[in-house]
């Protein structure tokens, strides 16, 4: 094998390592959202639990996190917590995507 393949190979496992780690991250930080969420509507327990589950559920319905952010900001509409603007949500996701990697990289 030459250096060429070598580098080529390892750029590979890196780009995989990469990708699942962001893959990870991101249904971590969907599980906090949807625990973050089911406490503002008032949900505790198993179906806290269960609210988190399908949150991370919601992630695979299409690309990106459009699909995530319609799904709590009407869960939150349905309960009447307007008073949480879509800025806020968007904000909690990127604060809770920043802790999510971090406790990955970390190993935990």
């Amino acid at each position: 094998m030459s250096t060429f393949d070598k580098r080529e190979e390892a750029f590979e496992k890196k780009y995989a390592l990469d990708e699942e780690q962001k893959f990870k991250a991101t249904a971590r930080r969907n599980r906090k959202l949807g625990t973050w969420t089911a406490e503002q509507i008032g949900l505790s327990g198993a179906e806290a639990e269960a609210y988190a589950k399908s949150v991370v559920a919601a992630d695979f319905e299409e690309a990106g996190d459009d699909d995530v952010f319609r799904k709590v900001r009407g869960d939150l509409d349905a309960k009447g917590k307007q008073s949480i603007s879509d800025a806020d949500i968007r904000a909690k996701m990127s604060a809770l995507l920043a802790e999510a990697a971090a406790e990955i990289k970390a190993g935990k």
